[in-house]
């Protein structure tokens, strides 16, 4: 077979297995994205791997630059990356991407145990502008929005005695539609 031809074979199993998977995306036909771990979890990453030319016989180009991945430092990246090299140079030859994700998915502890959150710039200007925030006294406070005497008594006239509106307070009368709905077709 040709390298054309096991890319094509590679890639309809690629999309039968990870149908409806989330962690898997196909930016294109010889390029994707694989998300290790769960969205809300520290140590999950995003691996994007590329085919050259010539692949299976020739290892696939694997980046971790997307920005999901950075909060990751650069050695927990490059450590990474050389896992991932060394499991493609024991595949070359064969259609490896399925065993390369799934090889990174369940070593993902190994990949990421000396990962220590990298703290962004946007982290930081964000923490240290609420810091300024709660310490500033010449700063106004947001403002509620004010109701008129009027507003108030007709939300109290809504309320029970706890302050919630009762059930169906805002439901449409079936009965009033059917008398002012549509003239009927004949």
């Amino acid at each position: 077979m040709t390298a054309n031809e096991d890319q094509e074979m590679e890639l309809e199993a690629l999309r039968s297995i990870y149908e409806g998977d989330d962690c898997f995306k196909e930016l294109s036909p010889v390029s994707f994205q694989f998300r290790v771990g769960d969205l809300d979890d520290s140590k999950s990453f995003l691996l994007e791997a590329s085919w050259p030319e010539n692949y299976p016989e020739a290892a696939p180009h694997i980046s971790l630059d997307a920005f999901f991945n950075n909060r990751l430092s650069a050695e927990t990246k490059q450590y990474i990356l050389s896992k991932m090299s060394d499991q493609a140079e024991i595949n070359l030859g064969t259609a490896m991407m399925y065993t390369l994700f799934e090889w990174a998915k369940e070593n993902q502890e190994i990949l990421m145990e000396n990962h220590q959150p990298v703290m962004s710039a946007v982290t930081l200007i964000s923490s240290s502008d609420s810091m300024n925030n709660s310490t500033s006294v010449g700063k106004k406070k947001e403002k509620k929005e004010q109701l008129t005497k009027a507003q108030k008594r007709k939300l109290i006239g809504r309320t029970d005695n706890k302050g919630e509106l009762p059930r169906g307070w805002n439901w449409v009368d079936v009965i009033k539609l059917s008398k002012t709905g549509g003239k009927e077709e004949d």
